[in-house]
């Protein structure tokens, strides 16, 4: 019987041959992608022949392409919306359109120069006379994208000064338009929702895992009511919701090449909520000097001095808070650890089906993590009040 024994030339071959076939799959993939994608564009009326697409950003919700056709005057953002994290799209993109008009004719009515960069501008799709198209089961979106602008990764103490100042006029420009807005996430940043999940978790225990964090569930059950005190001050009409970005972040916010505020972007987000969205949200991120999920628990601390930039820019730009509203800030930056703790504490004992993991105990990390900022924040709770207190003056 004979054998065949290749030599090394003939592995060679096979070798290049199999690499050949796969980068010609590649190949055939990419350009498949690239005529799905400028069909897309030109379902918004813009001439795709000639566009030139790319990825753009590093979103985690959102696929994002850069677009530019040749010999156009503008650009474009093109962006597939996650239809399964904002199940209603056409509510989402009613919210922003909503945003952008009431934005653009205040800023005109200010006389702010250069509007198309101070204010995002979504495109038509001229088949319904929507912000959005369907594609088979896909919802696509394209905008103007902003030429020479920026977004920054890294925060330091003088630029959580700039993102409060930033956040705080959003909401400002926004308040005549607060029942005009839907929530596009219901009870996205709901205690008492977040809680009824916690316990409904517990309960069926789905993991078997309850028995061994009986110290966390204690915590959480032990301030429970008082972390629901925004609920029961809405329910009493003493606290009222307004605009709310609810996605306060750094890299939210476009900046000129000079590092002057362009707009406020990524407006999925924003719908009636309690202000205390945005300051504490920020806060639960940006004030923390570990990580989110921290093993060491010695590195996790409240950096006062991120949130006496972020508050004093906060409160100079958001002149519309009431004595109660500015009362609860350092409520706030004490709310969101405790919130997102009870989130990852809830996704572990269902058994790790919401948030993405590295380790099996990855979400008891971070819940012990937050937990501790948590606590942090509640031994600063008097001192941010003094400093609130001394902004207010």
């Amino acid at each position: 019987m004979l054998s065949f024994k290749p030599n090394s030339n003939t592995l060679l071959i096979l070798l290049l041959t199999y690499k050949l076939c796969i980068f010609d799959k590649i190949i055939h993939t990419n350009l498949k992608i690239m005529e799905k994608l400028k069909y897309i564009v030109a379902k918004f009326g813009i001439p795709s022949d000639n566009a030139v697409i790319a990825p753009l950003g590093n979103g985690l919700i959102n696929d994002t392409f850069k677009v530019t056709i040749t010999g156009e005057n503008y650009e474009y953002v093109l962006q597939k919306i996650n239809h399964y994290v904002f199940t209603d799209v056409d509510l989402l993109q009613n919210n922003i359109e909503i945003v952008t008009s009431h934005l653009r004719s205040k800023l005109e009515t200010e006389g702010i120069p250069d509007l198309d960069r101070k204010c995002l501008r979504f495109l038509t799709n001229p088949e319904t006379g929507k912000s959005y198209a369907k594609i088979n089961d896909e919802y696509w979106r394209m905008m103007i994208y902003l030429k020479d602008s920026i977004t920054k990764e890294n925060l330091t103490v003088e630029s959580a000064y700039t993102v409060g100042l930033a956040f705080g006029e959003f909401e400002k420009n926004l308040l005549e338009i607060t029942s005009e807005l839907q929530e596009s996430i219901p009870d996205f940043h709901n205690m008492e929702f977040r809680l009824h999940q916690f316990n409904e978790a517990l309960e069926a225990d789905l993991a078997g895992r309850a028995k061994g964090i009986s110290d966390l569930i204690a915590k959480v059950k032990k301030d429970a009511e008082e972390m629901t005190r925004l609920e029961r001050l809405h329910r009493k009409g003493e606290l009222e919701k307004r605009p709310c970005h609810c996605d306060t972040k750094l890299n939210n916010i476009l900046f000129d090449t000079d590092g002057n505020i362009l707009c406020v972007i990524d407006l999925d987000t924003v719908m009636p909520s309690f202000v205390s969205s945005d300051f504490g949200d920020f806060l639960r991120s940006a004030a923390n000097t570990g990580k989110e999920d921290s093993k060491d628990l010695s590195e996790v601390d409240f950096n006062m001095d991120i949130f006496k930039s972020f508050a004093k820019g906060y409160l100079k730009s958001a002149t519309f808070l009431t004595p109660l509203e500015k009362s609860l800030l350092p409520f706030s930056a004490r709310l969101f650890p405790y919130m997102q703790a009870v989130r990852f504490l809830t996704d572990y004992l269902n058994g790790d089906t919401y948030y993405k993991i590295q380790y099996p105990e990855h979400n008891l990390v971070r819940t012990r993590a937050q937990m501790r900022l948590y606590e942090s924040a509640t031994e600063k709770e008097k001192e941010m009040m003094d400093i609130i207190n001394e902004y207010c003056k």
